[in-house]
């Protein structure tokens, strides 16, 4: 039975969005007992990109593909780069063949979670499949941000904040989604939350002290923020999330190829900000 805009399903979407709040709040405190400030502030940078973007698409009762585009694009580009200088060195650093073995796992995980996560959008479930499967995602880029930071404490929190600024376009689209088809947007809190709630519990686990170990486990969150990185650039394409963003009296061809060189450009301008803090932060 379809519930939407029931008084009984808004109660629930408010409850969904209580307990993300409630959740990172609860880590925030855990974080102060332990020490693993890292994860948590980056864990606060994720919930606050996410929820700007919520605020972005509240703004305005029109569609703005160009939004879409600049903020995937930078976000895209940010994390790309972000691998690059960070993450993947240091997987091969520990293991050359296993931590290379562990970026191909990663990319292949990544596929299969975001192939698999589709099926839920076929699902009866309590609360909105896209809100569900970017509560999933959370939940695995919170726990491998936490076992990086975890087991390297000397990584600068640069690397933690290239890699949630993706959070920011994906609360855009989903809250754009949700409220066009009357549907509330607090549940975006609980995946929002979701990075630091995870992160924190996860930097406690602790590597064992084995070259090919950590080759396999840092090599694979690579591939999969890799994956994750290749799937937000922007693609303005017929059928493409870009396309759907557009008005229905535009012309979408006419459109889309200007949008392609927007894509571009902040796709470039996200990696080089990196590089550029990566430039001026290193010893």
């Amino acid at each position: 039975m379809d519930t939407e805009g029931t008084p009984q399903s808004r109660r629930g979407e408010r409850i969904v969005g209580a307990i993300g709040v409630l959740s990172l709040l609860g880590a925030t405190a855990i974080a102060a007992a332990t020490g693993a400030w890292k994860p948590i502030q980056i864990g606060w940078v994720a919930f606050a990109a996410m929820v700007g973007g919520v605020a972005l698409a509240l703004r305005t009762d029109e569609k703005q593909p160009g939004a879409l585009v600049w903020g995937s694009g930078l976000a895209s580009g940010a994390m790309i780069v972000s691998v690059g200088l960070f993450l993947l060195p240091d997987a091969l650093n520990h293991h050359l063949r296993f931590g290379g073995l562990g970026v191909a796992s990663g990319v292949i995980v990544g596929f299969a979670g975001h192939a698999i996560g589709h099926r839920l959008s076929h699902v009866e479930l309590p609360m909105d499949a896209t809100v569900a499967q970017l509560t999933a995602h959370a939940a695995a880029a919170g726990a491998i941000i936490g076992i990086v930071y975890g087991n390297m404490p000397e990584l600068g929190p640069l690397l933690g904040v290239a890699i949630v600024s993706h959070k920011g376009p994906a609360g855009y689209a989903v809250a754009d989604r949700l409220t066009r088809n009357d549907r509330s947007w607090l549940p975006i809190l609980l995946p929002a939350a979701g990075v630091g709630v995870v992160a924190v519990l996860a930097s406690a686990v602790t590597l064992p002290a084995s070259p090919a170990i950590n080759g396999l486990v840092f090599g694979f969150a690579t591939g999969v923020f890799l994956h994750v990185a290749m799937d937000f650039l922007p693609r303005c394409e017929l059928g493409s999330e870009v396309h759907d963003a557009l008005s229905v009296d535009a012309d979408a061809h006419a459109v889309l190829d200007r949008l392609r060189l927007h894509a571009v450009a902040s796709t470039l301008l996200g990696g080089l900000v990196v590089v550029a803090l990566w430039w001026t932060v290193s010893p």
